[in-house]
């Protein structure tokens, strides 16, 4: 049975924030919003773009921002230079709010160099930590392979992926920081999960905004290796 007092939100860049911003609406970033519904705190996953906005976008539901989860350090879902383009992020959270950014300790210095963030702005993490929001807790899982500290987040039921596993395909390995195997061993531990996940990924690059587990590892490729030699040889 689904947590009460859990408050979630899926937006879509282009779509629901940065309408008018041609970037946004390209990349297709998925930003999360989670909280507790009765002391009325969130935090939001990977915000970019319209930092403004997207804190608009809680208040109007009545929910205060009270911090940041990365999943990891790509300009799209922290902020920073990207393709000629100066994406808004963390930063600009931060000295907006104050907020603590939680990141995984293998990506701080990652998240520092893109950002424009200080390390006194990170609360840094280990797979398995726990944040909470008033009294709704967050599950940390460490999934490299895309970035060195690629994390995960579960919340009653359901996977935030970031660019880990998207419902058809995964991260790509080929920038700096990848891993393919790595990715190959991260793939494992979230197939792991109960089927019943639903799985919210990063980028909104399929028909349908989020899909159980069970169905993803179905459908989507990467899962159809059986091996990490027949994985590298198809992925990596």
């Amino acid at each position: 049975m689904a947590d009460e007092r859990v408050w979630f939100r899926q937006w879509l860049s282009g779509r629901d924030y940065a309408v008018t911003d041609p970037v946004a609406a390209q990349m297709a970033n998925h930003v999360y919003a989670i909280g507790d519904a009765e002391t009325r705190e969130c935090v939001l996953v990977d915000p970019t773009y319209d930092v403004a906005g997207l804190v608009e976008l809680a208040a109007a539901e009545g929910m205060r921002v009270v911090g940041l989860l990365a999943t990891h350090y790509h300009p799209d879902h922290v902020g920073g230079r990207m393709m000629g383009h100066s994406i808004e992020g963390a930063a600009e959270l931060v000295g907006t709010t104050g907020v603590p950014v939680h990141v995984h300790a293998d990506e701080a210095p990652w998240v520092v160099r893109t950002s424009g963030l200080s390390g006194s702005d990170l609360v840094l993490h280990g797979s398995g930590d726990v944040v909470t929001v008033g009294e709704v807790r967050i599950d940390l899982l460490h999934t490299p392979g895309h970035t060195p500290g690629s994390q995960c987040f579960l919340v009653d039921g359901r996977l935030v992926a970031g660019d880990t596993l998207f419902l058809d395909g995964c991260g790509r390995t080929d920038l700096p920081g990848g891993d393919p195997a790595l990715l190959f061993e991260s793939l494992k531990v979230l197939a792991s999960l109960p089927d019943d996940t639903v799985v919210f990924p990063g980028h909104h690059y399929s028909t349908d905004d989020s899909s159980p587990l069970g169905s993803v590892k179905t459908r989507n490729m990467v899962f159809k290796p059986r091996t990490a030699e027949e994985w590298l040889r198809i992925f990596g």
